[in-house]
């Protein structure tokens, strides 16, 4: 059964506490944050400012994925606001090794992020390292985007480098996720789906959830 991991993104600012508490009780796993610059990609979101107000009011693990240029130099301010999970683009920076060492020197689970452009390869001489993968299944930057089933490719990948090499890390994907795209995903080695507007923009969030889960058993 895959973790869930609602993402905020799509949540009501207005009602944001509410908006945690139902996914929460609702069975979420994790709670992602997507933080935007506006420079690596063209939409602006969150900072650690953000993170550190909602760390008091849940306990679901702070997913956070940094879209960001230069995400070396926001880490340390990511790390004191209390994220679990720090993910970082291998795009955005050209010291992947020493961001990804900087999370994990800081007590906090190092996760690496490719785009649907980028091959698995770009991280192959990291993946030892981290916690957790996340394969975007969409152009980064925006919520409510079509899943790109070209993707699955990679989740597949990287499954297989797990199982060769022995590694433990999670396997998230985010974008386009629903009931029917999350099946591909699981089956090819997925192991948490990250979930937007599938689940906000429901009546019951709850019920979205529980979809998702009965639909990867």
């Amino acid at each position: 059964m895959i973790k869930v991991a609602p993402s905020i993104l799509s949540a009501d600012y207005m009602h944001l506490q509410h908006d945690i508490e139902r996914v929460e009780k609702g069975g979420a796993d994790l709670l992602h944050i997507d933080i935007m610059d506006g420079t690596f990609v063209p939409n602006i979101s969150f900072g650690p400012g953000f993170v550190k107000a909602i760390r008091p009011i849940t306990n679901l693990t702070l997913d956070c994925h940094l879209m960001v240029e230069h995400p070396e130099h926001l880490l340390p301010s990511f790390i004191d606001a209390g994220a679990d999970i720090i993910g970082v683009q291998v795009e955005a920076t050209q010291h992947i090794h020493r961001a990804l060492q900087i999370i994990k020197n800081g007590g906090v689970k190092a996760e690496v992020v490719i785009n649907p452009g980028t091959p698995v390869m770009m991280i192959e001489p990291v993946l030892s390292m981290v916690d957790q993968v996340l394969v975007m299944t969409v152009n980064p930057g925006f919520g409510g985007q079509k899943f790109l089933h070209s993707t699955v490719e990679k989740i597949a990948q990287l499954d297989q480098i797990k199982k060769d090499r022995g590694y433990n890390f999670d396997i998230e994907v985010d974008g386009g996720v629903n009931y029917k795209t999350v099946v591909d995903c699981y089956k090819a080695g997925a192991t948490v789906a990250v979930a937007g507007s599938y689940v906000y923009v429901a009546n019951d969030p709850a019920d979205r959830i529980k979809t998702l889960k009965e639909a990867t058993k």
